[in-house]
């Protein structure tokens, strides 16, 4: 089975794409074949639905919170949830959201998923700072239409060949390396402080010392190419891999399987390894 770990946006350009992280499992070894860059979403999602089998671990949310979807009469069906977020501008969406925070006491703005507090993520209903409520909006229906299965979110067929699980870097991140920074597009922060935490980031990876029990193995060249990625899309693919690879040996574990808890909420998702 390939394996896909996915940093995602949802404006990408030559200067700041889409990358995808691919590999295999080896053992406790998750082994990193290459990097593919996506200019355009559809790029992207073409690429996606021409791969005919892969799990991915995507950098994305795959579901809004439940109190958000009800108190705005949406869709409590996920399927169509999506189907009908879809068909939504981002100017609408800003504006429903923006709506729902207004009327909400300061300190307590945001609606938030099961999965926010043990992830550590972000609402999936903000709009900037970053803006994810446009990553799921630009990102789950392109999935979808890639002919990818949700495990936890709508029934899967044993015969789905695309399995694509959300992914948090930033989580796996924390648990090798603190709070410490390791990354940023503003050229001025990408600094000594922040190359050395990418080097502790990776050794640790690469040395397996997490949680989820499995390894990166890298060759010296990726390896130099990921220390000197000072903005980070490439290690946060990485991670991502590393993350889909621990819900692919989990696959067949009851109930949900790819290593997600029983009690996920089919409309709100949840984060791997959260």
């Amino acid at each position: 089975m390939l394996l896909l770990g996915c940093d995602f946006s949802s404006a990408p350009t030559s200067r700041k794409p889409i990358v995808v992280a691919i590999g295999i499992l080896d053992g406790s070894h998750v082994v990193l074949g290459r990097f593919e860059h996506f200019a355009s979403l559809d790029q992207w999602a073409n690429w996606l639905h021409a791969t005919p089998e892969w799990t991915g671990g995507f950098d994305l949310p795959f579901g809004l919170p439940r109190e958000l979807v009800e108190q705005l009469g949406w869709p409590v069906e996920w399927a169509a949830l999506m189907a009908h977020y879809a068909a939504l501008t981002r100017a609408d969406i800003r504006l429903a959201f923006s709506a729902f925070c207004a009327a909400r006491p300061v300190g307590g703005k945001f609606a938030h998923r099961a999965t926010d507090g043990p992830a550590g993520s972000s609402p999936s209903m903000k709009w900037v700072n970053p803006p994810v409520a446009f990553m799921l909006h630009a990102g789950v229906p392109r999935l979808i239409a890639a002919g990818a299965a949700f495990p936890g979110l709508e029934a899967r067929s044993d015969e789905s060949r695309r399995i694509a699980l959300e992914a948090y870097p930033g989580m796996l991140a924390r648990e090798l390396i603190g709070r410490r920074s390791y990354k940023s597009d503003d050229v001025k922060k990408q600094t000594p402080e922040r190359a050395v935490a990418r080097a502790d980031l990776l050794s640790a990876l690469e040395q397996g010392a997490t949680r989820l029990g499995l390894a990166l193995k890298l060759s010296d060249t990726q390896r130099a190419l990921l220390l000197a990625d000072a903005r980070g899309d490439r290690i946060d693919a990485a991670l991502c891999l590393v993350q889909a690879a621990w819900a692919l040996v989990r696959k067949n574990e009851p109930p949900v399987g790819f290593g997600l808890p029983s009690g996920i909420d089919p409309l709100e998702g949840w984060i791997l390894t959260a």
